[in-house]
C-alpha cells in the first residue's frame, strides 16, 4: 500500500503556502508605509484556499489556450489592493496600525500550522513504527 503524504496531510500543507506568501505581501506593505503612491495589497486567504479545495492548486487559472502555462504553485494567489479607510495625501494606502495587526495575526496562524503539520508527521512517523512517542 503506497502511502500519499498529500492525502496524509490534506490541505495543511497548502495553507502554509498561502500564509507564507501572506506573510511576504503584509511585511512588503510594511516596509513601504512611507513610500509615496504605494498602494497596499493583501492576499485573500480563503479565496485562495478556496481555490485548492476545488482542485484548481494554486496556479494560474488559464481562461485562454493561448495563455503561458506556469505549472508552479503558488502563483493563484495574487495579491489584491486593499481599499483605504484613510488615504494619505501622498498617495499611500499602508495603514501601519492596520498592517503590523494582520502581519501578527497571520504570523500566529502560521505557526499553528507548522505546529499542525509537525504533529501529523509525528503520528505518521509512529504510525509506520519509527516514533519514540516525543
Amino acid at each position: 500500500m503506497a502511502l500519499s503524504f498529500d492525502k496524509a496531510l490534506g490541505i495543511h500543507a497548502e495553507a502554509l503556502q498561502v500564509r507564507s506568501r501572506r506573510l511576504e505581501v503584509l511585511a512588503s506593505n510594511l516596509a513601504n508605509a512611507d513610500t509615496p503612491n504605494y498602494k497596499a495589497r493583501d492576499i485573500d486567504f480563503r479565496a485562495a484556499l478556496g481555490d485548492v479545495q476545488q482542485g484548481q492548486g494554486l496556479a494560474i487559472r488559464r481562461t485562454h489556450a493561448a495563455h503561458i502555462s506556469t505549472g508552479a504553485a503558488g502563483h493563484g494567489m495574487e495579491p489584491q489592493y486593499r481599499v483605504p479607510s484613510q488615504p494619505s495625501l501622498d498617495g499611500n494606502t499602508v495603514d501601519p496600525q492596520l498592517e503590523q495587526a494582520a502581519f501578527s495575526q497571520n504570523a500566529v496562524q502560521y505557526q499553528a500550522s507548522l505546529d499542525f503539520l509537525n504533529a501529523r508527521f509525528r503520528g505518521l512517523r509512529n504510525a509506520l513504527g519509527g516514533g519514540n512517542n516525543q
